[in-house]
């Protein structure tokens, strides 16, 4: 089946799209989920609720069916690390009955970089194998053994993209693979190197890919030097560049005004860019900058 969410439909339109990321909190009441996604605004096509990024946390799809209630369109994101082919298509068959229509597949960071270390990870499948997946159950109505799923099944499939991976060549096959198995609309890595950025979206565009699949570009606005530093140690495969920290670091750690002036320029000059066709926030918990953030860049 087509999926008929709002990001879908403005995908197909062509229109630009402004996304954010809500981390759901380590707990078992939805007032804390509630109140990050009312700080959200009413702005964004889609809100990412996150999958257990940083340890357990109220669960991912706990929080879509929050997001639903409160009235903004969630994307689903699901990590093969903790699931096995079974729950993974059972979740999906789960949040579908709940009204859910986005999913961004996900292989996961590894557990030692979450509170978990001792944890046992599952990797059953890979974040390709699980996209294409997501996609037969939507176009052949059929899970991964062939078994016919009753009732409607229909999910726009998304997938991350890591524009600073090299060499480049590599980073293209991965891409390519993730939009030949289904993906529909990529979120990259947050892009503090626009020079880089903009080699790889050459490569991407060059490749015909960026006609195939939309490619939201992340951003974060940084608060300090002391929270790059922060963000690097939970997210390894992040870069930021030293001009980047030399300027976080000139400003000293108190204010937020040099990282945030930093992602609205980030922003603007992103939205000029050929093969962009949205913008994909991570606030790193800090839902209430997202509305001020869009303001600042003309996104409101």
């Amino acid at each position: 089946m087509k999926p008929d969410s709002q990001l879908a439909r403005r995908i197909e339109a062509g229109e630009f799209i402004v996304t954010a990321e809500h981390a759901p909190r380590t707990t078992a009441t939805l007032s804390a989920t509630e109140a990050a996604l009312k700080a959200l605004g009413g702005k964004l096509t889609a809100v990412n609720m996150g999958d257990n990024q940083h340890g357990v946390a109220m669960s991912s799809l706990a929080a879509s069916a929050a997001a639903l209630k409160s009235g903004l369109e969630p994307v689903l994101q699901m990590v093969t690390r903790d699931r096995n082919r079974i729950a993974l298509q059972s979740d999906l068959l789960g949040a579908a009955s709940l009204g859910i229509k986005n999913v961004l597949c996900l292989s996961g960071y590894h557990q030692t970089l979450t509170g978990c270390p001792e944890a046992m990870n599952v990797f059953d499948v890979d974040s390709t194998q699980f996209i294409s997946t997501t996609t037969r159950m939507g176009e052949q109505g059929l899970l991964a053994d062939g078994t016919k799923i009753d009732g409607p099944f229909a999910m726009l499939v998304g997938a991350v993209a890591n524009p600073f991976l090299k060499p480049l060549e590599l980073n293209l096959i991965r891409l390519q693979n993730k939009v030949e198995a289904g993906a529909r609309f990529i979120q990259t890595h947050p892009v503090f190197d626009l020079d880089t950025f903009s080699q790889w979206l050459d490569a991407v565009r060059q490749a015909g890919l960026t006609k195939k699949v939309a490619i939201l570009a992340s951003v974060f606005p940084l608060e300090s030097a002391a929270e790059a530093q922060a963000v690097l140690k939970t997210h390894p495969d992040f870069y930021i560049p030293d001009a980047v920290m030399e300027r976080l670091q000139a400003s000293g750690n108190g204010g937020g005004k040099p990282g945030f002036a930093l992602c609205v320029e980030t922003i603007k000059k992103l939205k000029t860019m050929e093969g962009v066709r949205g913008i994909h926030i991570l606030s790193g918990g800090k839902e209430a900058v997202v509305p001020e953030l869009l303001a600042a860049a003309g996104l409101a």
